[in-house]
C-alpha cells in the first residue's frame, strides 16, 4: 500500500526521553506536533531515566542489587505523569494495563534476578518505550489530536539476536503498509522507538540510541517526506556546547557530514538513524521539543558539496577507546597476517574504527562505551590472537578520538600542518589521515581531551 493522494505528506517525528519525562514535556511535544500539520507517525523513547532503572534491573543478578527500590523509582516516574493526565482521559482500561505493565516489570526482574536470559532481559527493557507511547498517546487526545496506539513489535521485525537484534526491512516494509500506513489515514500514531519482535513475535531491542533507528526505519518503510528528531538541544552545533561554551548551531548539512559526525561520536544523533534516510533520500531535521522556535538542523542529500560545503563542519569527540597495538617480526613480507588478525576479531564481534601500519606492527583502535576494555578484549580474544605467531600485545586505555570533519580534507594543502601547530603541547597517540575526505581522526589521552577539542575549534571557527 502506497500513499492514497500524491499531495498527502507523511511525516515521520521521534521523541526523546528528555522530551517525555513528564507530563508537562509531553505537552510540549503535543504542541510541536500542532505546529507541523504533516507529522502523521510519532515515536517515542522510554521517559528520561527509565532504561538505566530497567538495565540495572536486568543485571540485578550480576550486580547484587535490591530490585524493589528499582522498580519503586520507575513507578514513581510513571505515577507522576499519570497524575497530571486529565482524569476522564486517563480512561479505566488504560490506568489498568499501565499498572498491569509496572507488575510485569517487577516479575521479569525477579526472573532475571534467578536466572539471566537475552530474551527476558529484552522484554524487561521494552518496558520503558510501552508505558511511554500510551501515556503519550493519551496526552495528545487529551490535548485535542486524534491519536491512536500501534505496537511496535508489530511493525518492526527482526532476527533474534536479543540486546542488539538487526532489523528484518522487507518484513518490516510489509507490516508498515498492512498495520501503519492505513491508520495514518485517520490518525496520529504513536508507537515506541527501541523495540521490535522477532518472527515468532519475541521482544527484541536494538541497542541503546535505537529510538532514532527506529524512527528512521519506519520513515524508510513507509517513504515518508521528512523525518524529525526532536531532543533536548537546538540542533547539530560545531562541536559538544558542553565542552565550548561559543559552539555555533549547524543550520544545514549533508548527510555525509552528519554521518560522519554521527559515527565518531556526536551523541545528538544515533550512528546507524541516518542510512534508512540516506537510502530513500528522506530528509532529517534535528530540533529541540524545549525550543521548538530555534532554527534546528537539517540533514540534506547535497550535491555541491565539492564547490560550496565548509572545509571543516564540525569537530566530535569519542570517549572510552582502547588501543591493541600487535607486533610481530614476522609481518615483514609475510602474506595473510593482517587477515588472521582480523578474522579473529570479526569472530568475536569487535569493531575496529582506526588501523595504522608498520612492518612490523598494527595498531588498531576499539570503542567500549558503557563497558571497560577487558570485558572487550576478554582473555579468551587475547589467546587467540598470540596463537598466530610469535606476537607481542600492547592494549593502551583512557583515551579519545577525535574527528574532524569536513569536506576534501584528503586534498587540502596544510590542513594537518594547522592541526598539528595547534596540538604541539600534546601527546597525539595515533592519526588516520587520506583514507577518509570527510574526517581527519587522532587518538589522545583522556586527560587531554577537552583541551584539544577547544584548541581545534578556536583554531577552525573562531
Amino acid at each position: 500500500m502506497q500513499k492514497t493522494s500524491a499531495t498527502k505528506k507523511y511525516w515521520v517525528a521521534k521523541f526523546g526521553g528528555t522530551s517525555v519525562a513528564t507530563h508537562a514535556a509531553m505537552a510540549r511535544c503535543v504542541s510541536v506536533v500542532m505546529n507541523h500539520p504533516d507529522v502523521r507517525v510519532i515515536v517515542v523513547s522510554a521517559p528520561s531515566g527509565v532504561t538505566d532503572l530497567l538495565v540495572k534491573l536486568s543485571q540485578s543478578n550480576q550486580l547484587e542489587l535490591d530490585i524493589k527500590p528499582l522498580v519503586n523509582e520507575i513507578k514513581t516516574k510513571i505515577h507522576a505523569i499519570m497524575a497530571d493526565i486529565t482524569p476522564n482521559q486517563l480512561l479505566p482500561t488504560l490506568r489498568l494495563e499501565i499498572e498491569t505493565m509496572l507488575s510485569d516489570i517487577e516479575s521479569f526482574a525477579l526472573t532475571l534476578k534467578n536466572q539471566y536470559s537475552r530474551s527476558d532481559a529484552d522484554a524487561l527493557l521494552s518496558y520503558g518505550e510501552r508505558l511511554s507511547a500510551r501515556l503519550f498517546t493519551c496526552v495528545l487526545q487529551e490535548l485535542g489530536l486524534g491519536a491512536a496506539y500501534q505496537d511496535a513489535r508489530t511493525l518492526i521485525k527482526t532476527n533474534n539476536s536479543f540486546g542488539k537484534a538487526e532489523v528484518l526491512i522487507n518484513e518490516t516494509e510489509k507490516q508498515v503498509n498492512e498495520l501503519l500506513l492505513p491508520k495514518c489515514e485517520k490518525s496520529i500514531v504513536v508507537t515506541e522507538g527501541f523495540i521490535g519482535s522477532t518472527l515468532d513475535n519475541l521482544t527484541t531491542t536494538l541497542g541503546r540510541g535505537g529510538s532514532d533507528y527506529s524512527a528512521a526505519i519506519l520513515a524508510e518503510a513507509m517513504r515518508a517526506d521528512v523525518l524529525q528528531i526532536w531532543t533536548d538541544v537546538p540542533g547539530i552545533y560545531t562541536v559538544d556546547p558542553r565542552l565550548v561554551t561559543h559552539a555555533t548551531p549547524i543550520d544545514e548539512m549533508s548527510f555525509t557530514e552528519a554521518a560522519e559526525l554521527a559515527q565518531f561520536g556526536a551523541k545528538v544523533l544515533h550512528p546507524a538513524t541516518l542510512w534508512p534516510a540516506i537510502r530513500k533520500n528522506i530528509p532529517v531535521f534535528v530540533g529541540s521539543s524545549i525550543n521548538s522556535k530555534a532554527q534546528g538542523t537539517w540533514i540534506r542529500a547535497k550535491n555541491d558539496e565539492r564547490h560550496n560545503a565548509p572545509l571543516i563542519r564540525a569537530i566530535s569527540l569519542r570517549r572510552h577507546q582502547s588501543l591493541l597495538t600487535i607486533n610481530s617480526l614476522e609481518m615483514l613480507h609475510t602474506h595473510g597476517f593482517l587477515a588472521n588478525i582480523f578474522t579473529i576479531l570479526a569472530k568475536h564481534q569487535l569493531s575496529v574504527d582506526i588501523v595504522t601500519t608498520s612492518e612490523v606492527s598494527v595498531a588498531l583502535t576499539l570503542n567500549h562505551p558503557g563497558t571497560g576494555p577487558n570485558d572487550l578484549l576478554t582473555p579468551d580474544i587475547l589467546s587467540e590472537l598470540k596463537s598466530i605467531s610469535n606476537i607481542s600485545l600492547t592494549i593502551d586505555n583512557e583515551l579519545c578520538l577525535i574527528a574532524l570533519v569536513g569536506n576534501q580534507l584528503h586534498i587540502t594543502s596544510g590542513i594537518s600542518g594547522k592541526v598539528f601547530k595547534r596540538l604541539a603541547d600534546f601527546n597525539i597517540r595515533l592519526i588516520c589521515h587520506g583514507a577518509s575526505s570527510h574526517n581527519l581522526c587522532f587518538l589522545v589521552n583522556e586527560k587531554d581531551a577537552d583541551a584539544v577539542i577547544q584548541a581545534l575549534h578556536a583554531e577552525f571557527f573562531s
